[in-house]
């Protein structure tokens, strides 16, 4: 039987995750002491981590990203920002990650003393220092915001970052008050720079935003995508009866899908677990991967987002490694890092784990 000590001893790959959701809260409390920030609810960072946890998830999606308000204000320095970077490496150290693609939005943190430059070096300061002492290799995605008009600005410092760790640009965000075509000269200049996209899309709002995100600003993976389940055809069992065109089209050429289950269940855009459409998705092939979001407000790790992969739809150990090894291939990073990893580091490890298991039975 697979246990959480079981699923966090093997290596696992983790390409959508939000620096700003993952604080530890006693390092939000002394953030905001640093700060003279005044409006945490508590002070005590037990009381506080159940805050972040019933509070912000207990109206939806709206409520859910509140709690931005505070990490986002915590995160005013650059001191703040590295540390916040490098404590996020040892928590991926602990969680028996190897490659964390981790994501933030430059425009949250620029003040009077950080320009959009001083908020991605400090970010990176803190990733090297921890690559260096916890083993665990990074990639860092800049998050422009749908609602804001500077997305061309972060996608111009993205590309300018390339050399220094940044691997992507993403946009987050409200769908619905916003569509990713809103943004094509952002992702326009990507596409001519020969870099990464990821998107939100699918997320809340329908296909047609996974859709947009694709053929309109063409991103290379989609982040959450619960919304293409509208385009597959099922009977009255569950079963798969036919794809819709664009389902069939991300499918054949094997986009990659940032899953995030218990992200989906709490801002409740998922009624329940059960019905969510990884299921669906991994049984059908398409190319999914599993991820935390906000590791803080979900409560969650990727461990704990295997186990719930494991107690609710049975997947296996061999499937454990395999959408590991779908993480890797996925990752932005080069083809032949990408081949390391999968070949020096995740098939021995999962190689390891089973020669013991054996050894020990």
């Amino acid at each position: 039987m697979l246990t959480e000590k079981t699923i966090r001893s093997v290596p696992k790959v983790l390409l959508h995750d939000h620096l700003d959701g993952g604080l530890r809260p006693q390092t939000i409390i002394e953030l905001a002491d640093d700060l003279k920030y005044k409006k945490l609810p508590t002070r005590d960072k037990d009381a506080l981590a159940e805050w972040f946890q019933i509070e912000v998830n207990k109206s939806g999606f709206v409520k859910f990203h509140k709690g931005f308000e505070h990490t986002s204000a915590v995160l005013q320095t650059k001191e703040g920002l590295e540390r916040v970077a490098y404590e996020m490496m040892e928590d991926m150290k602990s969680d028996g990650v190897i490659y964390v693609e981790t994501r933030f939005a430059p425009s949250h943190h620029i003040n009077k003393e950080m320009y959009l430059e001083d908020t991605v070096i400090s970010v990176l300061k803190g990733l090297e220092r921890g690559k260096k002492d916890f083993g665990v290799g990074y990639g860092l995605i800049l998050c422009g915001i749908r609602h804001m008009k500077n997305t061309l600005e972060i996608a111009e410092l993205a590309v300018n970052f390339r050399r220094d760790g940044v691997v992507g640009f993403d946009l987050t965000g409200y769908e619905s008050s916003s569509p990713p075509k809103k943004h094509l000269e952002a992702f326009q200049f990507i596409k001519r720079a020969n870099f990464n996209i990821t998107i939100h899309a699918g997320e809340i709002f329908g296909k047609e935003s996974i859709w947009q995100a694709i053929q309109w600003c063409g991103a290379h993976r989609i982040g959450h995508a619960t919304r293409l389940i509208d385009d597959i055809i099922l009977n009255e069992d569950g079963e798969v009866v036919s794809f819709g065109e664009l389902a069939q089209y991300i499918l054949d050429k094997r986009i990659p899908l940032e899953i995030c289950i218990l992200s989906n269940i709490h801002s409740r855009v998922i009624d329940k677990i059960e019905n969510h459409p990884f299921s669906i998705l991994f049984k059908e092939k398409f190319r999914v991967t599993l991820n935390t979001n906000h590791r803080l407000l979900n409560v969650t790790t990727l461990t704990r987002e295997f186990l719930t992969a494991v107690n609710y739809f049975h997947i296996t150990l061999d499937e454990i490694e395999k959408i590991t090894i779908n993480s890797m291939k996925s990752a932005f990073i080069s083809h032949s890092d990408r081949l390391r990893y999968i070949y020096d580091v995740i098939k021995p490890g999962y190689k390891d784990f089973l020669n013991k298991f054996q050894s020990f039975k």
